[in-house]
């Protein structure tokens, strides 16, 4: 058995779960470190659609502790790990219902594309709801990295997984096929499906984030950058990550709606406040 998971806290709690069951040495964790619903997707299994998204996630990683070389690393070792799988392997591919993991389940569809494999799917989001959903409580988590170790165990024991038939492979490789025509770079989840939204599609949230907290100190005094990341990811009802809301910051500070005290370089290095 293989799983295929987003993330890194996702892939590192079904590595847990694993060990803890003893089958860590039987079954295999494969894991894409990268954003899906952010940055270009566009012939993203060519190597041209590769360059392209490398280009673009350039101006999103911080500098500070030079990751892009490290993220590069991580989605070409990814993607070899998949195309290596042998035919004949079972797949367990773990999801839930946002852009990002939806669209990284469509790209590894395509990727195996031909292969002769077994593809089991747990969604994360429909198996949260079903077992643990308490009445008066509406917490579903945002992306299956949200969900700790020991919900996962109960998802894995309860054998929540839908197996793909040819049919059901082939939609989602057609799927697949038609966003990486698309040239936008920011996707979310609604009704059941990826949509593609402009760049700034958040930008009004966060400076509206922005006027709540300067309405709270009742002065324009800067706030530190991750205080008012952080307020807008607590609020998000999609997951596009802290480094393209802070992309996104910057880029308002360049229009110069926000005005910034101390160095861009990373996060914790400055302060903004709204200009009024």
């Amino acid at each position: 058995m293989i799983h295929i998971l987003f993330g890194a806290s996702a892939s590192g709690s079904l590595k847990f779960v694993l060990r803890e069951m003893g089958r860590d040495k039987k079954e295999m964790v494969m894991s894409f470190w990268d954003m899906f619903s952010i940055g270009p997707v566009w012939q993203l299994h060519e190597e041209t659609g590769k360059e392209t998204r490398f280009e673009w996630m350039k101006k999103i990683i911080t500098d500070e502790y030079d990751e892009f070389p490290d993220y590069k690393q991580r989605f070409e070792k990814a993607i070899n790990q998949i195309n290596s799988i042998p035919e004949g392997v079972h797949i367990t591919i773990w999801t839930s219902d946002n852009a990002h993991e939806q669209i990284g389940m469509r790209y590894v569809l395509h990727l195996l594309k031909g292969k002769n494999i077994d593809i089991t799917l747990i969604n994360t989001t429909k198996a949260y709801e079903e077992l643990f959903l308490v009445k008066k409580v509406k917490y579903t988590p945002l992306h299956t990295g949200e969900i700790p170790p020991e919900k996962l165990h109960v998802m894995y024991e309860q054998d929540y997984g839908k197996f793909f038939t040819d049919h059901d492979r082939e939609d989602l490789e057609k799927e697949w096929l038609s966003l990486s025509e698309s040239q936008e770079t920011l996707r979310i989840w609604r009704n059941g499906r990826i949509q593609s939204v402009p760049e700034d599609y958040y930008d009004e949230f966060i400076i509206n984030k922005a006027k709540k907290l300067h309405g709270k100190k009742k002065t324009n005094e800067f706030m530190k950058s991750a205080r008012l990341i952080g307020e807008v990811l607590g609020h998000l009802d999609q997951y596009v990550g802290d480094a393209f809301l802070e992309y996104r910051l910057k880029k308002l500070i360049e229009k110069g709606i926000f005005e910034s005290e101390g160095s861009l370089e990373a996060m914790r290095f400055y302060s903004v406040r709204l200009n009024r």
